[in-house]
């Protein structure tokens, strides 16, 4: 869960610009959590409370309105409305990391990412791209290594994991469908030597870089043990008191019980 924060901060300040660099500033000036954190935390509160992801999505996304939602989220959010709207874009994906923690199956990981996904992206589309990276980060979680883990997304998602970040990388746009990310912030995973090195992969792709981050992020922290500690301190330092207490909530529920890390992992 931290994983995905942390690189959801790091790459705030890069989304727009379309860098393709790997040599990235880690904490830039204006750097910020993004409406991935939010939505990020706000999956985690609804797995530690039982309460509908429905009502803490409004919640939170309310309690911080100004950070980068896309346009029909936005709408949703700010309304009384209570139904889906179909969406395929990554928001679904970018916020799931949490479900890969607090349940302890694949199966009862799959089911809740679905559901997780489906109270705003009830597309198939949207519902697989937060399965695909809800899987990674279980089976990251759980020790699975890279060639496990990418023949079981090739396998259960059909997506193209054998192109490397330097053959995506020129040819590569800003794109917000779980489709045309996923799979590449994935790639950006399995490509990395650490979780730093993940988020600046992620960074060089110079697309929608923050939730790739995030989604990269995720997947990495899980693998590697944890956000190094010096990057998990500065990344706590951004977050508001509310988000920071389910953060630490969360992870003394579910991570420092099933792995051993300690609050920063």
């Amino acid at each position: 869960m931290l994983g995905a924060i942390v690189g959801d901060i790091i790459c705030s300040t890069y989304e727009f610009l379309g860098e393709k660099r790997h040599d990235i500033l880690l904490f830039a000036h204006g750097s910020t959590f993004t409406d991935d954190t939010v939505l990020t935390v706000a999956v985690a509160e609804s797995l530690l409370t039982g309460r509908d992801y429905i009502d803490v999505f409004k919640e939170f996304s309310r309690r911080h309105p100004n950070r980068g939602y896309g346009s029909h989220y936005y709408q949703w959010m700010k309304s009384d409305n209570r139904q889906p709207y179909q969406s395929w874009g990554n928001g679904s994906a970018m916020r799931v990391s949490p479900v890969a923690w607090a349940l302890n199956t694949l199966e009862e990981v799959l089911a809740e990412a679905e559901r997780s996904a489906a109270v705003t992206h009830d597309h198939p589309e949207g519902i697989k791209g937060a399965q695909a990276i809800a899987t990674a980060v279980f089976l990251a979680r759980i020790g699975a290594d890279k060639p496990e883990i990418k023949m079981q997304l090739a396998d259960m998602f059909d997506y193209d994991l054998n192109r490397t970040p330097d053959e995506i990388r020129p040819d590569y746009r800003f794109d917000v469908s779980c489709r045309g990310s996923v799979p590449e912030s994935i790639i950006c995973f399995l490509h990395s030597s650490s979780y730093e090195d993940a988020i600046r992969i992620a960074a060089s792709l110079g697309g929608d870089v923050d939730t790739m981050a995030a989604m990269a992020g995720g997947i990495a922290g899980a693998y590697y043990g944890g956000v190094p500690e010096e990057l998990a301190v500065r990344g706590l330092g951004y977050l508001t008191d509310d988000l920071k207490d389910v953060v630490t909530r969360f992870t003394a529920a579910y991570v420092v019980e099933k792995r051993g890390w300690t609050s920063t992992a």
